[in-house]
């Protein structure tokens, strides 16, 4: 076990394993009827941001101001944790459920908000 893999367990300083994800879309994106590519969730409060390949870059914005470090992946079949302050992949326990958002929303989404030209927009 090194620092930027630590244990699978409730006591990493930045990870709260009790509380759930904000919602099933990126907060302010969803506040600002706009669209993400992919989602992460903070997993010391739950905030679920868009990614860096997203617009928005939400999630990193909210590390930035809250100095919540740790990430994880808010798509179906991802586990993955990032730490912002060490840049690196990193372990962490099971957060509170749902893991993902919804399997039939689309990424990038939602659907209903995608610009026909979203590929052009995000190279």
């Amino acid at each position: 076990m090194t620092d930027d893999h630590p244990a699978r367990d409730a006591r990493i300083p930045g990870v709260d394993p009790s509380v759930p994800p904000s919602g099933p879309g990126c907060v302010e994106c969803t506040r600002d009827g706009s669209w993400w590519f992919h989602l992460r969730r903070c997993a010391e409060c739950g905030h679920i941001g868009c990614c860096d390949q997203s617009l928005g870059k939400h999630a990193t914005a909210h590390a930035q101001q809250t100095g919540h470090r740790i990430i994880q992946s808010f798509e179906p079949g991802e586990d993955w944790f990032w730490d912002y302050a060490t840049q690196r992949f990193a372990s962490g326990p099971e957060l509170a459920a749902p893991h993902s958002h919804p399997l039939d929303q689309s990424a990038p989404g939602p659907a209903d908000r995608l610009p026909a030209d979203w590929q052009r927009l995000l190279a």
